[in-house]
């Protein structure tokens, strides 16, 4: 009896074994050359809400984008494309957006996507009992319709040009969070969204592990699973990439530089960043309320030491709110010159001088000393706190310097305003509305105005870009702005540097675009022949 048992099972598997010959094998050899492997992408800090209407830090961004989705997205070429919105319609002005959505999209927990989501969501964006820094984008609503089950009604109190783009931000489940405190919900660190990847795990500081949602609307990804690594430091992210045990990370610019054969297994990216770094003030600390004092801390830092140093002259200098890859960008700003001498004049005619001899310059017999903080990580911002401490201290003032914990920094000392000044950079939207950076109603905690930048003219310029849809004139308002805040220093802009990422060869896809290098990410795969992790898919 028992011989009999294993020979159906024999025959059964005979049958399985030659079922797939044919076009049925074809096909399947086809599928398995494509879906499968993993992508291990490294990050100097972790996330911290795993929600699209909370999360302010770039860790989580990096996460949501392949979790949730918006209505609509950038493509390739920064144009604006569908995402759960399959077409719309902008009228009166730009005063109304009619969306069509996507009929079959299914959340990661099987349950049907409909406008009750979005409604819920642009609910969250306004209840001002929510940490979001995202309600400016969304203030100028006048009404809200469900116009059916997939088809929603946007009215604006006045035309609003960001109107469109706004809603991109990622979609929530209402019947995920419609019980419960919405900020500390649990859903917060175990997210269901729609997008390509499903949650699977997070181990807070050490990885989350997304995996590849089969429901997908937009089809299956290829990669079976994307695991972000927790690497506070990039010089361990380099042995990391050195043993090949990671397949991505960032590259600073002596590593991009590191001899080739470092790379035999990887293929390096270079292209300008839509971004810059600054240092920034605490503007409610009497030490810089003093526009002529940040003038002269201005004139104090000598960015070119900063590029050529640090950057090895893969960035150029930042002059404003605006890299010079921006239409917005003016060109006709002038950096500060490096000159001490003329920042010790400066800060001589605003009484502070070295009255005891002691190296430090003082007013009142205070000295003029502040902490400058960065997060733990980051190399070419941690040199360049380092360096322009040492620029400082040639004019007499006295820089202490803080690293931190990438959520500690956020959480604790960023939100709360509790710092003096930061060494920080900004990844910019493409569209040049800054509202909820500069604006003077943006400084609650949560929100991104955490200087506390206060220009009335640059009030009416934000608000005033936003109801103009014609870029020239946008252009003009923006340029204008460019310059205030380049004059006011709130913070001292310093370098726009190039992206660097690195990427292991065996994936086949990238392709660097207007966008960046991992917009099509869901369309990379791994040849069945490179493939170094075995996974059933």
């Amino acid at each position: 009896m028992i011989k009999n048992y294993k020979f159906l099972v024999f025959l059964i598997l005979i049958g399985l074994f030659f079922g797939c010959s044919g076009k049925n094998l074809e096909t399947r050899k086809n599928s398995d050359e494509k879906y499968g492997d993993y992508y291990i992408e490294a990050s100097i800090g972790d996330a911290s809400y795993l929600n699209p209407v909370l999360s302010s830090d770039s860790a989580s961004n990096d996460i949501i984008a392949y979790v949730f989705n918006g209505l609509v997205k950038y493509d390739k070429n920064i144009n604006i494309v569908g995402d759960l919105a399959e077409s719309w319609i902008v009228s009166n002005q730009g005063r109304e957006i009619v969306f069509n959505l996507r009929q079959n999209v299914l959340w990661h927990d099987g349950k049907p996507f409909t406008a009750r989501d979005v409604k819920f969501t642009y609910e969250r964006f306004i209840d001002p009992a929510v940490k979001t820094p995202f309600s400016s984008d969304f203030e100028l609503v006048e009404k809200f319709e469900i116009l059916n089950p997939y088809k929603i009604k946007v009215t604006y109190k006045e035309p609003f040009s960001p109107g469109l783009i706004s809603w991109g931000m990622g979609v929530i489940p209402e019947h995920i969070f419609a019980n419960g405190d919405f900020n500390n919900h649990p859903a917060n660190r175990k997210p269901i969204g729609t997008g390509p990847y499903r949650f699977a795990e997070w181990k807070t500081d050490e990885k989350i592990v997304l995996e590849a949602n089969p429901d997908y609307f937009e089809g299956k990804p290829f990669i079976a699973k994307y695991i972000y690594r927790i690497i506070p430091d990039q010089a361990v992210q380099f042995l990391e990439l050195r043993n090949e045990s990671i397949d991505a990370m960032g590259l600073t610019p002596d590593q991009y530089n590191a001899y080739p054969g470092f790379f035999k297994s990887y293929n390096k990216f270079r292209y300008p960043s839509f971004s810059y770094s600054y240092l920034g003030y605490n503007l409610l600390n009497p030490l810089f309320q003093d526009k002529e004092v940040r003038h002269a801390i201005a004139h104090s830092i000598n960015k070119k030491e900063i590029i050529d140093g640090i950057l090895l002259g893969l960035g150029v200098p930042a002059t404003g709110p605006f890299p010079p890859s921006s239409w917005a960008y003016n060109p006709d700003v002038k950096d500060f010159e490096y000159n001490p001498q003329l920042a010790k004049e400066i800060l001589k005619k605003r009484g502070w001088i070295d009255s005891d001899g002691d190296g430090w310059i003082d007013k009142n017999g205070k000295t003029f000393e502040f902490t400058v903080i960065t997060n733990q990580g980051n190399k070419s911002r941690a040199l360049a706190t380092e360096l322009i401490q040492a620029h400082l201290k040639q004019v007499g003032i006295k820089v202490n310097v803080r690293i931190l914990e990438w959520s500690t920094f956020i959480h604790q000392y960023i939100d709360k305003r509790k710092f003096d000044a930061v060494v920080m950079g900004w990844q910019l939207g493409r569209d040049p509305d800054q509202y909820g950076i500069w604006h003077s109603s943006q400084k609650k905690e949560g929100q991104y105005n955490f200087v506390s930048y206060e220009n009335k003219e640059v009030d009416v310029l934000l608000e005033k870009g936003r109801r103009i849809f014609d870029e020239k004139a946008r252009q003009k308002i923006y340029r204008r702005m460019h310059e205030i805040i380049a004059f006011d220093q709130p913070y001292t802009f310093l370098y726009v540097s190039d992206s660097m990422p690195v990427i292991h060869k065996r994936f086949v896809g990238p392709d660097v675009a207007p966008a960046g290098v991992g917009w099509n990410f869901r369309e990379w795969y791994v040849p069945l022949s490179a493939r170094k992790y075995m996974f059933l898919y």
